[in-house]
């Protein structure tokens, strides 16, 4: 498990003054704000994070030692990041994405069918993108109870009852 978890990304520029668009991945889109300062997926770059107002799917923010459009432009999709300690404790059936990213695929027979490639979300829940040696594609399984009985991130292996067809 990785010690940053990525809970924003910058979208583009805003205006001529240095702000953002920022797209929040937090439960609360709000609560970005209360994380900062995020770093860059490196940790070598540190924001201070300021929600001004609300936009069109998401924010417009100032971060810290951004302060000219060219300089905001520059930073178009960087992704944003806090540490993991700082974030709640999920409950048992909840997960952060970057841990089901790599994890191992098996079907309820314990058939490997591949490895989780990223999560995906594009409004009517979240998706496994699955890849692996035997598929031609990768194959997007729902993550559902029903579709993901099990997810074991001690082992690194998830137990999925994947609907007819799909692999």
């Amino acid at each position: 498990m990785t010690d940053l978890i990525c809970i924003g990304a910058v979208a583009g520029s805003f205006g001529v003054r240095g702000e953002v668009r920022l797209k929040s991945f937090c439960a609360v889109p709000e609560d970005i704000e209360s994380y900062s300062p995020l770093k860059s997926e490196d940790g070598s770059q540190s924001f201070s994070v300021s929600l001004t107002r609300v936009t069109n799917n998401g924010f417009v923010a100032i971060l810290g030692g951004i302060d000219t459009k060219e300089q905001a432009d520059a930073i178009k999709g960087l992704r944003l990041f806090a540490p993991r300690d700082a974030l709640p404790h999920l409950p048992d059936d909840e997960y952060y994405y970057t841990d089901l990213t790599g994890l191992e695929v098996f079907d309820t027979g314990g058939t490997r069918l591949g490895q989780v490639k990223s999560v995906e979300n594009h409004g009517a829940g979240d998706l496994l993108e699955i890849h692996g040696p035997g598929l031609k594609d990768t194959v997007l399984l729902p993550f559902t109870q029903a579709a993901v009985p099990t997810v074991d991130l001690e082992q690194g292996r998830i137990i999925a009852d994947p609907p007819d067809g799909l692999f």
